[in-house]
């Protein structure tokens, strides 16, 4: 076991779980400016730099993809989201329905992430049985 790849889709799974966790706390921190002047909503962009980093993998097969990724590529990140655009005098462009919605979203996504998780060390469980 020592060469292999077990935990490959764990790591990704645990980095994406990561990810949905920060955006959680960013949404949160949205909707505590919704009245902020000035205030520009923050999101965290994952899933581009997940796509971007399997794209740069030259393997042919899903396993082989996610074997090749490093780490350090899929590091959550955090930016401000349409810093340009603002629908209010006070140029605050958080919309509080909007952050609601996507909050109940990430953290469906999140559970699933969790699920996931859970399932692949049960798996292991299974295998070592």
């Amino acid at each position: 076991m020592i060469n292999s790849n077990v935990f490959d889709y764990v790591n990704v799974l645990d980095k994406a779980a990561d990810a949905a966790w920060l955006r959680n706390e960013v949404i949160s921190n949205n909707i505590a400016n919704a009245d902020t002047p000035g205030y520009k909503r923050q999101d965290v962009d994952f899933e581009a730099q997940l796509s971007k980093a399997l794209g740069r993998v030259d393997a042919d097969e899903m396993d082989s993809k996610v074997a090749g990724l490093r780490s350090r590529e899929l590091e959550a990140r955090t930016h401000s989201d349409y810093s340009e655009f603002d629908y209010r005098l006070d140029e605050n462009n958080v919309d509080i329905q909007v952050e609601n919605v996507n909050l109940a979203k990430n953290q469906l996504k999140y559970n699933g992430l969790m699920t996931s998780i859970r399932m692949e060390f049960q798996n292991l469980t299974t295998v070592m049985k």
